[in-house]
């Protein structure tokens, strides 16, 4: 029943993980870049979805794979049209490492 609930759990992001991704979302929002998000989630993947206008669909997604082909995929970050923009094994050094305000929309 105990491993039953570890599985449960890990269907979405952890604490530390959400605050991570929490004080991302407020430092980006206070600067005017980001305007909303929502959480999907799925059988192989959680994901936190950025948007600059509530009306469009997500400009970028930070992922959380649940069933990771490679090490290094465990966190990823997607751009609009689903390509894989960072990869990490660590949701802290992907959102250290990446240059947020360079992540700009391309119409």
């Amino acid at each position: 029943n105990n491993e039953a609930q570890k599985k449960e759990k890990e269907k979405f992001f952890i604490k530390k993980e959400l605050q991570s991704i929490l004080n991302l979302y407020a430092k980006m929002v206070s600067n005017g870049s980001w305007k909303d998000y929502s959480f999907t989630s799925g059988i192989r993947e959680v994901s936190f979805n950025v948007y600059q206008r509530a009306s469009e669909k997500p400009f970028l997604r930070i992922l959380k794979n649940l069933k990771p082909k490679y090490f290094n995929e465990k966190y990823l970050i997607k751009d609009k049209n689903g390509m894989i923009l960072k990869k990490s094994e660590n949701l802290n050094q992907l959102i250290d490492k990446t240059s947020w305000n360079k992540l700009r929309l391309v119409k």
